[in-house]
């Protein structure tokens, strides 16, 4: 606006009524000829008179003709008007010679407080000017006023309410002297804001409480500027400038002033609205909208620097791990969650938490099989996350336990499987013996030994089959591979072994060095109600990932809230089944009816049949559930040939199934509740008022892991501990006689 002024006659009045705007549109400009100014002073007042509903021709030009459309508009020259609505705009040409008089009527109105005229910023004044007034109800000219031509006339509508359109503009980058800060800080923001946007570099020269010097960084530029702090109150002035720059400004795509700070700042309300978003994007929205190239670490830096600020730092969350076991257990009476660091230094060693609803619900409703499994954390420190999960009666993850280890080692399994026993040591006598599934890996093997000596442990076939997979790379013996653990039957299982061994002895000794009864369905002592694997992390994966990248008590809500809402939907889903048996249990059940209805069924006595069907004789015990197929028995639910058994003799056929696939036993699953944990900010005082909290837990402080986490990319898979240090089979070349290649690799010439 400086030196750009406006003059609308002599003696006119300007007055715009209650909440009246007179705006110059952001991508409109004017232009002003020699000896025109634009000023609104206190000399002159300018009035806007009010007319009647009519649109009238406004000419300001030699060859240009104008209109100006309010409301609705009528074309005296018979066209078509302009009918703006809300917005409505009046054009005019640059012509030194004319000037606006007042039409014979005048109603002047009070310029308010709200009432402002205002130009954008960094736009140059040229020949066409706009004029946008918003109104809240309809506009219309109320009387016809005979214009001259030559005395061009602005006829504008008073209303009740008119709400001016505001325009966003562009932020003001201009220092002036004079101009003052809050503080020295806010100086210094400004500046370097300043500097990025016009793309010159600024090179500090002293800056301390009272002061702040810099200049321009090119070599030669006669840019500087001064800032000192005002005598008794923190606010800064800039006191000298020189605002001539000769460098050109910088050349290169980086800026020196483009600190982390500043990255944090540029993409906060960003990641306030999207936490997920990824340092790579926030490269590509820095260089659109500042034209600025920076390196992957400064955006990560920066990412990271935000999201402390919202969520806490890495550091308070171990720091406050104690006080959070404390309100797991006030909120969740029942629950288990502890908390062990190091006796030397405090540092954080192990976390064990298990909700009692989990607890219940799994040793009261959930079949017998445990799953362990263990994710590392992509937090800024060194982890594990260690699982231990049930399956529901619908085949659900149903998670029981969850540990966190500063590294995954045998001693920590053994510790995290003893928690576990004392978990369910209250119940151990009334519950069937467990069946666990894992990885066998040594530290697992050791610990399931030493505290469920009577358990069934046997191998995740989701593992068995990756180290098969990475061995031989073969998708047919892979597929043989599974359809050998699904066998039912001894005689099925070695037809799929044979057929392995036909096409790669190797791959056939690879499978039997592993002792079938640890994975083989026609083997395995245990029950497994036909769940193969426990890879517990690939089924939360779309959850269970974002959480180990966040702060140890962020990640530990996180989880609790998702079992919180899984409860909250499974109970409520389960209410409106009106079946006996749960879902997944109903159609095998189906199926097995479908199948049973071309059986023919010879009786024996009340509890023996023989059930003969186009695959072959199966002899069928009721009193003891089981059948000659195995399919009963592995399952819990009667096979196609019990079935048809218990037809024959009229029996329910759901009175035959395990109780877990009942939806009664279901409900009973998930009747518990996990309560939601108050804010960090309220912990101390709930506390105090907590006769039952432990102070010598809270005033407990824990430190950060000493390990950091290297830089790089994680690692992708995980080496299972026994592949550690083993020595890769050698291969033999049948075309050459060397080692270490295939025949179909091999270079050696013909």
């Amino acid at each position: 606006m400086a030196n750009h002024e406006l003059i609308l006659g002599q003696s006119h009045s300007l007055a715009l009524g209650h909440e009246q705007q007179l705006v110059l549109s952001h991508n409109h400009n004017l232009g002003l000829s020699q000896n025109h100014d634009l000023e609104l002073g206190q000399a002159h007042e300018h009035h806007l008179g009010l007319g009647q509903s009519h649109d009238h021709e406004l000419g300001l030009g030699h060859a240009h003709d104008h209109e100006l459309g309010l409301g609705q508009s009528h074309d005296e020259e018979g066209n078509d008007g302009h009918n703006y609505g809300h917005e409505n705009e009046l054009a005019m040409d640059r012509k030194p010679d004319h000037e606006l008089p007042l039409p014979e009527q005048n109603h002047e109105l009070p310029l308010s407080e709200n009432n402002d005229l205002t130009v954008s910023e960094n736009q140059e004044l040229d020949e066409n000017l706009d004029l946008a007034v918003v109104q809240n109800s309809e506009m219309g000219i109320d009387s016809a006023q005979d214009m001259d031509v030559q005395q061009s006339q602005l006829v504008l509508v008073s209303t009740p309410v008119i709400q001016a359109r505001q325009l966003a503009g562009s932020p003001n980058y201009e220092l002036t002297v004079g101009q003052e800060f809050p503080d020295v800080k806010s100086c210094r923001r400004a500046l370097r804001d300043t500097a990025i946007a016009l793309h010159f570099e600024m090179q500090t020269i002293k800056s301390d409480k009272t002061r702040f010097t810099a200049k321009c960084a090119s070599e030669g530029c006669p840019w500087r500027i001064h800032a000192a702090k005002l005598p008794g109150v923190p606010t800064f002035t800039i006191r000298t400038i020189n605002e001539n720059h000769t460098c050109g400004g910088i050349t290169h795509l980086g800026h020196q002033q483009a600190s982390v700070q500043w990255v944090a700042n540029s993409v906060e309300r960003r990641l306030k609205e999207n936490p997920n978003c990824k340092p790579k994007e926030i490269l590509e929205e820095i260089h659109k909208v500042h034209g600025i190239t920076l390196s992957y670490k400064q955006a990560w830096r920066g990412k990271e620097r935000i999201m402390a600020a919202m969520r806490g730092s890495f550091e308070e969350g171990y720091r406050l791990l104690p006080q959070y076991c404390e309100q797991v257990k006030r909120t969740n009476p029942g629950s288990i969650a502890s908390v062990y660091g190091n006796p030397t230094d405090n540092c954080f060693q192990r976390l064990f938490i298990s909700f009692q609803a989990s607890i219940y619900g799994f040793l009261n409703a959930c079949r017998p099989l445990l799953g362990l499994d263990r994710t590392y954390l992509k937090s800024k420190y060194l982890g594990t996350l260690l699982l231990a999960t049930g399956f529901d009666g619908d085949g659900a993850l149903f998670p029981l336990a969850f540990g966190v280890v500063d590294e995954e080692n045998d001693d920590h399994w053994m510790w995290f499987l003893s928690e576990l026993h004392n978990l369910l040591e209250i119940n151990t006598e009334n519950m069937p013996r467990l069946t666990i599934l894992s990885d066998r890996q040594k530290g697992i093997v050791d610990g399931v030994e030493a505290n469920f000596p009577t358990a069934f442990h046997g191998f995740c076939m989701r593992h068995l089959s990756d180290s098969f997979r990475k061995e031989f790379n073969n998708t047919i013996l892979v597929n043989l591979l599974w359809e050998a653990a699904h066998a039912l039957t001894v005689i099925e299982f070695e037809a799929k072994i044979l057929e392995i061994e036909e096409i790669s002895q190797d791959a056939a000794y690879w499978i039997r060095r592993i002792p079938p009864r640890l994975w083989a369905t026609a083997y395995f002592e245990g029950q497994r109600f036909g769940h193969l694997t426990a890879n517990i992390v690939d089924t939360f994966n779309n959850w269970i990932s974002e959480a180990s990248g966040l702060p140890i008590i962020q990640m530990m809500e996180r989880i609790r809230r998702q079992l919180m809402t899984w409860f909250n939907e499974r109970r409520e889903t389960s209410m409106q089944w009106t079946s006996i048996l749960v879902p997944s249990a109903e159609r095998r059940v189906a199926e097995a009816l479908e199948r049973a209805r071309t059986y023919q069924v010879l009786r024996a006595n009340e509890a023996e049949f023989e059930v003969i069907s186009h695959e072959g004789t199966n002899i069928v015990d009721i009193r003891n559930r089981c059948c000659l197929c195995r399919g009963w028995q592995l399952y819990g639910l009667p096979c196609a040939h019990a079935v048809a058994a218990l037809l024959s003799c009229r029996q329910n056929v759901h009175r035959f199934t395990e109780s877990c696939f009942t939806v009664a036993t279901y409900r009973k699953t998930y009747s518990q509740t996990i309560h939601p944990i108050p804010d960090k900010s309220l912990w101390k005082e709930l506390s105090e008022g907590d006769p039952n909290a432990s102070k010598a837990i809270v005033q407990v402080t824990i430190n950060p892991p000493k390990s950091l986490r290297p830089p790089g990319r994680p690692r992708k898979k995980r080496v299972r501990a026994e592949d550690r240090g083993r020595v890769k089979r050698v291969v033999h070349c049948s075309r050459c006689n060397q080692t270490g290649h295939f025949r179909t690799t091999c270079a050696a010439p013909i």
